[in-house]
């Protein structure tokens, strides 16, 4: 490793409005090294990422390139210093083409008397899309209808259409499936071996460990120390992040069998869309049950389809003695709340403010005279979730998209439970999120289980399936090809012989 740091950021602030995002935080990344950065959600990660790619302007602090000072304008001027960046959330532009997505900004190189050529643009984006991600996506297709795994594959290859000098990785790998995570890897290596520098953010401790050199610890915006790779403890990592003791095991400690004369809650019967087929289950009152598999198994389908976000080739979802669910409105009026993986697109409406966002669901409860809505109530319903759930806001008026991912979870779980939900389909509840907020959430869903609410956990995480759930139903191209009680015994190897 050169004794020069490749990127340097010295004494670097942020605030918006009263809130203090970053202070006075310093650290140098060096030529061939993965350097990781981590801390709580609201720690200054995503901020400080998006201030060197380009996308944010840092109130004070210097930043340097190569030892030359460096002022990007914009995230594109950040690219053609060689400074490219993946992120947690959506990155595409759904109503464009994979191709122009993947060209973005780059559009005067396929014009020609001022007429886009855009057979040589797609060509272009499908050699990028071949060679970097070894994907068959089609670059003529608009980005809105690929899955959330492709489209970030979108802005992988499109990070790499020039190779990087710093590639800043924020929490992408939660929203990939294995096979994507791979690619990444094998991308960050190819980085590694040419000498160039790579950002790698990511809540999973021994994911930190296995692919960076050194860790920044990031806690309430400021610098807490640098770690090398010999340094690198898991406890002292946790520790360093939210300033106390963590305890590892945060999953449920008991291992009692779940009744068998249960109430049913929900029933699933054959259905079929897309990849599914012929899927059947009953969920039942008090019970959380986990569905597991691959990432194109159907996990994601299967929450969808019962929440009314797919129509039904076959089969039907109905609640006893409520009826069918055929809508997403159907769902919600027999007592439904959904969390989607997307978060900042299914979940929440990004642009509205917090308040706005949890009182949705529930303005038809709040109506008085069957169309009267006081500000007091809204006010008082989002006061009350907010501070259950302990959310890190400037104030009620706070645009959602200014939260990090752990508040805005904080914000999908508060708008169903202040909606009073009585079947809760989680789609990855603690992708992108850290420790403290993860656990929190358990919590919650332990408090939901013992007041006879049902819940559905989609995880893509095997240790929080087994460690949460009262069973397991594992998919594998679309079907259930296996089922699991809750024992102390059950391990991954168990439920990966059914998996793969």
């Amino acid at each position: 490793m050169e004794n020069s740091p490749l990127m340097e950021v010295k004494g670097i602030s942020k605030s918006f409005t009263s809130t203090k995002a970053l202070q006075q935080v310093s650290l140098a990344v060096y030529p061939g090294e993965v350097h990781g950065l981590i801390g709580e959600n609201g720690s200054g990660k995503s901020t400080l990422s998006a201030i060197i790619s380009g996308n944010l302007k840092a109130d004070e602090g210097e930043m340097f390139l190569f030892g030359k000072p460096y002022r990007p304008a914009d995230s594109f001027d950040a690219s053609q210093y060689g400074v490219s960046m993946i992120v947690q959330e959506q990155g595409t532009i759904d109503t464009v083409s994979v191709a122009a997505n993947i060209c973005a900004g780059r559009e005067d190189q396929y014009c020609r008397m001022g007429i886009l050529d855009s057979k040589r643009l797609t060509r272009d984006a499908q050699q990028l899309l071949e060679e970097v991600v070894g994907t068959s996506i089609s670059p003529s297709v608009p980005a809105g209808t690929l899955s959330f795994e492709d489209r970030k594959l979108v802005e992988i290859a499109r990070a790499f259409y020039k190779l990087p000098e710093l590639f800043i990785v924020d929490e992408t790998t939660t929203a990939l499936p294995q096979k994507g995570r791979n690619i990444l890897y094998g991308l960050i290596r190819k980085l590694k071996e040419a000498g160039k520098a790579v950002i790698f953010i990511s809540h999973d401790i021994d994911e930190l460990i296995q692919v960076c050199n050194c860790v920044t610890i990031l806690r309430d915006g400021r610098y807490i120390a640098t770690l090398r790779e010999e340094e690198m403890e898991p406890g002292r990592m946790k520790s360093l992040m939210v300033g106390r003791e963590v305890m590892d095991n945060f999953y449920r400690s008991d291992f009692d069998a779940f009744p068998a004369d249960a109430p049913v809650s929900l029933e699933v019967r054959n259905i079929s869309t897309g990849i599914l087929k012929d899927v059947s289950f009953d969920l039942h009152k008090g019970e959380i049950l986990g569905l597991a598999g691959l990432s194109d198994c159907g996990i994601h389908e299967v929450g969808k389809a019962v929440f009314g976000l797919r129509e039904l080739e076959a089969g039907c979802v109905q609640i006893p003695g409520k009826g069918k669910i055929t809508s997403p409105h159907r769902a919600i009026q027999a007592g439904m709340g959904f969390m989607s993986k997307d978060r900042d697109t299914e979940s929440m409406l990004i642009t509205l403010n917090i308040q706005e966002n949890i009182v949705l669901p529930s303005l038809g409860d709040l109506q008085k005279l069957g169309f009267f809505i006081t500000p007091r109530s809204e006010k008082e319903l989002a006061e009350k979730w907010c501070s259950r759930l302990s959310v890190k806001m400037r104030d009620l008026e706070q645009s959602c998209a200014e939260l990090s991912g752990g508040n805005k979870q904080k914000i999908v779980l508060a708008k169903w439970l202040g909606n009073n939900s009585d079947i809760f389909v989680l789609d990855c509840p603690t992708r992108g999120i850290d420790i403290g907020v993860k656990e929190t959430i358990y919590r919650i869903i332990e408090d939901l289980k013992r007041e006879g609410k049902s819940i559905i956990m989609i995880s893509e995480e095997l240790p929080e399936v087994i460690g949460m759930s009262d069973r397991i139903l594992v998919l594998k191209d679309g079907e259930i090809v296996k089922s699991f009680d809750r024992s102390p015994e059950l391990s991954e190897s168990d439920v990966i012989h059914y998996m793969i």
